[in-house]
């Protein structure tokens, strides 16, 4: 997904500070320092890594995904000792990075960061590949989606919103991403959670929430469900106000947006990413890089590299993240059924 211009800007300056990595279009890049893995008491696999480790990103380079990816594989090497390698596999809507990630010998050397089009991708008939086919590690980023209009629009809340679009269902229109996208679930959620119709909110397909948010303040689209950090730079120059974030707590970015469920919806939606290695990847493995993990999230550089560029931090180990991309599978298919977007 693509970054406004403000939050490009600052995920320079924090990627500078603490990182040193250079980014290739679909290449890979390397880096390594010389970090004790033992010392962090992490070695729970003695005899790894024996070599180079690459670090798999489904999405193109200078994307946020790819972002996050570099930092993670930068601070990896630090504490494997080891060249870790970030190397981009796009294409079929996340399918070849995802893909290679789950067939990759299970050895460690390669790994990948799984996003939450893994848990989309079978039900919109791209592929057979589901979340079962890899090894979660951890979790490590959410950004919940948010309901942001226009700064005049008249609607001082969701649930006025809402009010039109049953009272002239397909009058109003929202965008964010492409049609069976992440945001676009976001929109269908919250409408069948209110007991609306599907498409009582038209959806308008983009190329992404940046283009979104530029027809939402031209005035093209009435509603943008992409998540507030997103839309921003927008809202913070008064010309886009948020209604609500669908997230479990209010963000400490946007203390003032309440959540949907604070105005009578209980629906949460948000685009995630994990570490995920191939299927059958050895538990002695995976529990030492989740400890790596653990230690690199719950650190200085990594909180301040996320505020810095507005990304959302939060961590589960092997076990919940397992059992998060099973829940998250289950609701992206209700959904999409639901809303006519699954093959």
């Amino acid at each position: 997904m693509s970054l406004p211009r403000r939050t490009w800007l600052a995920l320079l300056s924090a990627t500078l500070a603490v990182v040193a990595t250079a980014c290739g279009g679909g290449g890979s890049s390397g880096t390594q320092a010389g970090g004790d893995a033992a010392a962090a008491g992490c070695d729970t696999a003695p005899n790894y890594p024996r070599g180079p480790v690459e670090l798999i990103v489904p999405w193109a380079a200078g994307g946020g995904t790819d972002s996050v990816a570099r930092f993670l594989g930068t601070q990896l090497a630090e504490r494997l000792d080891a060249q870790v390698n970030v190397v981009n596999r796009t294409g079929g809507g996340g399918v070849v990075g995802h893909s290679a990630i789950a067939t990759a010998r299970p050895d460690g050397s390669t790994i990948g960061l799984a996003t939450v089009e893994i848990t989309m991708m079978h039900w919109l008939g791209l592929t057979d590949l589901t979340h079962e086919a890899s090894t979660p590690i951890a979790l490590v980023n959410s950004d919940p989606a948010g309901v942001t209009v226009r700064a005049d629009a008249p609607w001082a809340d969701v649930q006025a919103l809402l009010a039109e679009a049953q009272a002239n269902p397909g009058s109003l229109t929202a965008s964010g991403t492409g049609r069976g996208g992440i945001w676009d679930l976001a929109r269908a959620g919250m409408l069948l959670e209110a007991g609306l119709d599907p498409n009582a909110i038209r959806w308008v397909p983009s190329e992404g929430a940046a283009p979104a948010l530029q027809e939402l303040v031209a005035g093209g689209i009435d509603i943008s469900t992409a998540s507030l950090v997103e839309n921003q730079t927008m809202i913070e120059a008064g010309r886009a106000k948020a209604l609500a974030v669908m997230s479990e707590e209010r963000l400490p970015d946007f203390p003032d947006v309440p959540t949907l469920a604070e105005q009578g919806i209980d629906f949460t939606m948000a685009a995630w990413r994990g570490i995920a290695g191939p299927d059958g990847l050895p538990e002695e493995i995976v529990n030492e890089l989740s400890c790596h993990l653990d230690e690199i999230v719950h650190g200085a550089a990594y909180e301040e590299f996320m505020s810095t560029t507005g990304f959302g931090i939060e961590w589960m180990g092997p076990a919940d993240f397992a059992t998060f991309m099973a829940e998250q599978d289950a609701q992206k298919g209700e959904i999409m059924k639901a809303a006519g977007l699954a093959a």
